[in-house]
């Protein structure tokens, strides 16, 4: 397609993702108050309240509400705001090349719901960590909107973090990206990886920091796995076709 049909597809694609989360932001409006406690919940451990939410102007309360209706919206709505991506680059793709994409499409709504349900669970580990180091006379009393910030957004980018190895095998089955290359890289990527874990906890919390880095390693690997098997396959089954028309 022109470049202008190309800005209009996908001016359509973010449309339809748009709405799909606004719809799903009111959703997630009703349930916040649920969502707060849930996410709060890390500040109270055996019936002792180890820190304090405050909320320091007028606004906050609602900017907090907002931001959590708005971020379950995402995560609700993936799997339209994912379908919208890859169909915005089926069109570019063979019939065969499609199956691939919406074989993949499959696979990364799971993982993103499985990176964000990752990024909730470590969350109790470092927020307690990180309020243990308060002397015991004196209080922790957080910012709201600031905590929340930090929850949601580790939650978030987890679980697209999930998401990225599904794209590596993608590009590798539509001939972009060749599986030794991904697999000469694994150093690189392995440091990438814990340093994006790093950064994602904020905390000396290395229990942490280990157990978002290991999944994601796991499935850095297991993408190198069937790109490499992949690319073995397809050899073999090019040099059979070579074969058979050097036979005729």
């Amino acid at each position: 397609m022109p470049l202008v049909e190309h800005l209009v597809e996908l001016r359509k694609r973010l449309m339809w993702a748009a709405v799909a989360i606004l719809v799903g932001g009111v959703a997630g409006w009703f349930v916040s108050d649920w969502v707060l406690e849930l996410l709060t919940g890390p500040l109270q451990s055996q019936g002792k309240a180890l820190a304090t939410i405050n909320f320091p102007s007028v606004t906050s309360a609602f900017d907090v509400r907002f931001e959590i209706a708005i971020i379950v919206g995402i995560v609700v709505t993936s799997p339209i705001w994912l379908y919208q991506i890859f169909a915005f680059l089926t069109p570019a793709f063979t019939r065969q090349e499609k199956k691939y994409v919406f074989g993949f499409f499959f696979s990364a709504v799971p993982l993103f719901l499985a990176g964000c349900a990752a990024g909730a669970f470590v969350i109790p580990h470092i927020v307690g960590l990180m309020v243990s180091f308060a002397p015991g006379n004196s209080a922790n009393l957080l910012d709201g909107k600031g905590y929340l910030d930090f929850a949601l957004r580790l939650i978030l980018v987890i679980g697209v973090a999930f998401v990225l190895p599904v794209f590596l095998v993608l590009l590798n089955f539509v001939g972009v990206l060749q599986g030794a290359t991904i697999l000469k890289s694994w150093r690189i990527a392995i440091l990438a990886i814990v340093i994006f874990t790093a950064v994602a906890t904020p905390s000396a919390d290395v229990i942490s920091m280990m157990l978002l880095a290991i999944p994601m390693i796991v499935l850095y690997l297991v993408a190198v796995v069937i790109a490499v098997l992949h690319d073995k396959r397809k050899a073999r089954r090019d040099a059979a076709v070579l074969e058979g028309a050097g036979s005729l």
